[in-house]
């Protein structure tokens, strides 16, 4: 007989003749001189040197292992102690269940959700990244999820994560901010056939994520289309000056034109309008001589009216003074009194009535 110690944290397996008789655990033990003891620490994993079936039929071994089997669609995450250690993929797994607390998650890989209860603070631990696939929708931003080329459902903003297998998962985002669309340097033609060009644009929201991005493709690049078409039917009904005095209106009846249409696309237009209206180099020269002339016509009107008052007031002076002579006498008085302003020096020449001439300048009655 010989003696074995089997010290604390430890194990042994007993073989004899190269077969699995026993067990034996902390503390001393007699095993025969042909008997081999194999030992095992109770903090590593079980690596077994024999079949396993054969092992387990041991009821005093079988309790102390606990045995995990992953299927092929599985993975199993294993916990030491509360705290994430590894990722057991596909096989089976023996772990001493004596000396530290193992908890063991099975995952299902073959379905998308991640409905196990697995703390996201270890979804990018490096063991376990490699199975899940992370999608992102800002706050300013809505999803829908389409699996295996249907539709699923609406994601709001948020970090999405689903379990990575052979099943096809497309994440479609749309912008649900009120957003601007530029129609610029459009060549048209007005019903007097001037030639134009147009910068356009118009400012419009996402509201059915499902129909803009499921039942229409490129919504954008449609709603573009459909501005761009009632631009041009709208301005093409309009003379160049009525387009140039009623931008307004026809920015207002191209957006009543497309909100249905722009409906169907899964958009709101909310507001349009005509930023520019951009004239030829021939056409400009032509429009600043009308403008020029219109102008001077304005002015000359203006001059006229003018006249036409001085001369009313002149006329009505006249009246005035035909009629009261003290104030015609008090007009020449004026009239000379302006002329002596200017006069520096006056000299009188004359015979001895000159006095007298004077007196009958100034008298009131002659």
């Amino acid at each position: 007989m010989q003696r074995v110690r089997i010290h604390a944290g430890m194990v042994g397996l007993v073989f004899k003749n190269g077969n699995y008789t026993r067990v034996i655990t902390e503390g001393k033990h007699w095993i025969g001189f042909r008997a081999k003891v194999v030992k095992y620490s109770l903090s590593q994993p079980f690596n077994t040197p024999r079949a396993l079936e054969i092992l387990l039929k041991d009821q005093a071994l079988a309790e102390l292992l606990t045995v995990i089997e992953v299927k092929d669609n599985e993975i199993v995450l294993v916990y030491e102690n509360g705290n994430f250690k590894q990722v057991l993929t596909a096989g089976r797994y023996t772990y001493w269940n004596s000396l530290i607390d193992y908890k063991f998650v099975t995952t299902d890989l073959s379905k998308i959700e991640i409905t196990e209860a697995i703390e996201k603070a270890i979804y990018n631990k490096p063991e376990l990244r490699q199975y899940i696939r992370v999608f992102e929708v800002a706050a300013f931003e809505k999803a829908i999820m389409i699996v295996n080329d249907k539709f699923v459902k609406t994601l709001e903003h948020g970090t999405y994560h689903f379990w990575k297998n052979d099943q096809t998962i497309k994440i479609a985002k749309a912008d649900m901010r009120q957003l601007q669309l530029e129609i610029a340097g459009q060549e048209l033609l007005t019903k007097d056939k001037a030639n134009v060009r147009i910068n356009f644009y118009a400012q419009y929201k996402v509201a059915n994520i499902e129909t803009a991005l499921m039942h229409n493709k490129d919504y954008e690049k449609q709603l573009y289309s459909i501005l761009q078409l009632a631009l041009r039917a709208f301005v093409g009904a309009y003379t160049l000056d009525e387009l140039l005095e009623q931008k307004e209106t026809i920015a207002k009846a191209v957006l009543n034109d497309v909100k249905a249409q722009a409906s169907k696309l899964g958009v709101n237009v909310l507001h349009t309008g005509i930023r520019d209206v951009i004239l030829p180099g021939d056409m400009k020269d032509i429009m600043n001589q009308v403008l020029i002339a219109h102008k001077k016509a304005q002015a000359n009107v203006v001059t006229r009216r003018e006249e036409t008052a001085s001369t009313r007031s002149l006329l009505n002076t006249a009246k005035l003074m035909e009629d009261n002579s003290m104030l015609f006498k008090l007009k020449e008085m004026e009239y000379v009194e302006k002329i002596a302003d200017k006069i520096g020096e006056i000299t009188v020449a004359g015979n001895g009535n000159v006095i007298e001439q004077l007196k009958d300048i100034f008298s009131v009655n002659k």
